[in-house]
Parts: C-alpha cells; sequence; structure tokens
C-alpha cells in the first residue's frame, strides 16, 4: 500500500492539532507519519511535514508543543527549542482584511483570461494584501540551521502561492524550482498581511493556504492507495455569522473538493478535521500558544474516537502494515 499525508495549515494551533492527531495514529496503530511515501505540507503542514522528514516522532511532537520532556530521539526538537524565537502579535483576520490591495500586475490579469476555469479570484485577492510586519524567516531560524544540503529522500511537497499571478507552486515536486526547504517551508507559511512575503529566486511566494489550506489535490496522480488529510482549518463550523466560521466552512468546502478528486482518481480517503470540543479549544487566534495542551487533549480523544470506527481502523491498520 502506497500512502501520501496532507497535513493543513492552521498556525501555532493547527501545529498542536497536527501532533494530537498522528500521535493517537502512531499509539493505536502503529502508524509512523515518519515512512509515508510523500508528505503534503502547507503553512503550518509544511513545519510538522518537515519535522518528520527529520525524524522526529509523532509523540515528541506533542511533547515539544506542551514543553513536556522528549525522548532519546528528540535530539531536534531540543535544538529547535533552543533557538530564540521572536514573540509573535495576536492573528486577527479582520485586521489582515482591512489592509489595503495592490492592482492586479498583467500576468495575473494574463492567468485569469487564459485559464478562468483555474483561476480563484479569493485566492488572488489575499496574493494582493500589503505585506505583513513580521518576518517568517525569523521564527524557522532552527530549521535553517538543521537541515542537510539537499531534499529528504523521502517525497515532501511543499505548498506556497506566487504572488505576481497567484499561482499555486508546489516546492519539492518535479518539475518546480529547486530551493533549500527552509526558504520553501517559510514561503508556504507567509500568512498575507501578517507575515512579509518570501522571496525565492526573483518571486515572491505567499502562504500556500491562500490556495487551499490543505492541496489535498495535488496528490491526484501521485500513484497512492490511501491518503490521510489531517486538516485544522476545516470541520463543522455551523452557521455563525462571523469571519471564523465563514473560514472554516470555506475550508470545508475545499477539502471536499478535493477529496472527491482523490477518490475519482482511484484513491481511498480518511480525513481528521476538529469537531466542536475541539474547535472549542483552539479558539480564534490561530497563533496562541495559549491552551496548546487543551487542543492536543481534545484532538487525541476525538481522533482516537473516530478512528476507532471499523472502516477506518481498518484502512490505518492496513496503512501502518504495508
Amino acid at each position: 500500500m502506497r500512502v501520501g499525508l496532507v497535513l493543513g495549515g492552521g498556525g501555532v494551533v493547527g501545529q498542536a492539532y497536527h501532533s494530537g492527531v498522528l500521535a493517537v495514529l502512531q499509539n493505536d496503530f502503529g502508524f509512523d507519519a515518519r515512512t509515508v511515501d510523500v508528505i503534503v505540507g502547507t503553512s503550518a503542514g509544511s513545519i510538522t511535514g518537515t519535522l518528520l522528514r527529520l525524524g522526529v516522532s509523532a509523540e515528541d511532537l506533542a511533547a515539544w508543543t506542551v514543553k513536556a520532556p522528549l525522548s532519546d530521539e528528540g535530539d531536534v526538537l531540543r535544538h529547535v527549542a533552543g533557538t530564540p524565537v521572536p514573540e509573535l502579535a495576536p492573528f486577527n483576520p479582520l485586521h489582515v482584511l482591512r489592509r489595503p490591495l495592490r492592482l492586479p500586475g498583467r500576468h495575473m490579469v494574463q492567468r485569469a483570461l487564459a485559464r478562468p476555469w483555474r483561476f480563484r479570484p479569493l485566492a488572488a485577492g489575499m496574493a494582493l494584501i500589503a505585506p505583513g510586519r513580521h518576518d517568517i524567516a525569523e521564527q524557522l531560524a532552527a530549521l535553517r540551521e538543521l537541515e542537510g544540503p539537499g531534499w529528504p529522500d523521502r517525497d515532501l511537497w511543499i505548498c506556497a502561492v506566487r504572488q505576481r499571478d497567484g499561482r499555486r507552486i508546489v516546492f519539492g515536486r518535479p518539475g518546480t524550482p529547486e530551493v533549500p526547504v527552509h526558504q520553501a517551508v517559510a514561503a508556504s507559511c507567509a500568512v498575507p498581511g501578517y507575515f512579509a512575503p518570501v522571496r525565492i529566486g526573483g518571486h515572491s511566494y505567499v502562504d500556500g493556504g491562500v490556495h487551499s489550506p490543505t492541496n489535498a489535490a495535488v496528490l491526484r496522480g501521485r500513484g497512492l492507495d490511501l491518503v490521510l488529510v489531517v486538516s485544522p482549518m476545516s470541520g463543522p463550523a455551523g452557521w455563525l455569522p462571523d469571519v471564523y466560521a465563514a473560514s472554516r466552512r470555506h475550508a470545508a468546502r475545499l477539502l471536499k473538493q478535493e477529496v472527491r478528486a482523490l477518490q475519482r482518481a482511484g484513491i481511498r480517503t480518511v480525513v481528521l478535521a476538529p469537531g466542536a470540543a475541539e474547535q472549542r479549544a483552539m479558539g480564534n487566534d490561530m497563533m496562541s500558544r495559549h491552551d496548546l495542551n487543551g487542543v492536543i487533549q481534545q484532538s487525541y480523544l476525538a481522533t482516537g474516537a473516530y478512528a476507532a470506527r471499523p472502516e477506518v481502523a481498518d484502512l490505518l491498520r492496513a496503512a501502518a502494515g504495508r
């Protein structure tokens, strides 16, 4: 069985959700996320995916998130924990949306006219938001020090959006620009209006979540049997009239389309997304470290209950024993 893992965006809180989910899969089913055939990471998911490819276990990811003791194999995270990281201001999407927009350039207009069926106006608008004030590279200094001379042996695909035309670029996939891993991760995490865009090879890039919080459909032609999707930004949001619920509904709608695309390609899927209890623990500030312990706890409990369903458990056991 060939298995892919999709890790969606969601900030610091999304990383905590990833670690809780992956810890359940490893502890209850023996599923080691480090050994999957391909990992697709978007925004926070690109950080989690890179750490997995560096050999970090799911248990150590969870321990690191809540500042608990690491295992004997936790040298990578001990280095990360020892690297100073500047404090981030609270993330408020309303403040981001109020920032001025640049006018679209000719490349974006040409792309919209040439391939209107592939053009996403919302993604283009997000790419045109004025640059943010925070430097994402400062947050990822430890990754720069840890990475080797090239990309990991096992596939790691990192999604970002090219600012000039709003096009999704999947770093690490054949045919895309060769860049250092830490630069690709920085580009994937550069939330428009909050972080400054990341300059790579003459182009500026912003968060891959601008195109999709998960980008799961990029795995359609990869020859996989099963894809596990961990999507912190989706999940049932109800119909509350606020921007946070609206963003979850938007993420859930895109994810449903991507899962259908995978299924049409004959790929079975398991989707793990936060329910009401996890969403309450996660709150609305995806950069907040206020209750990461609660996020991990709720994600662990909810994932364990969902994964125990016979149809889900059978797929996870097959993936673990491949």
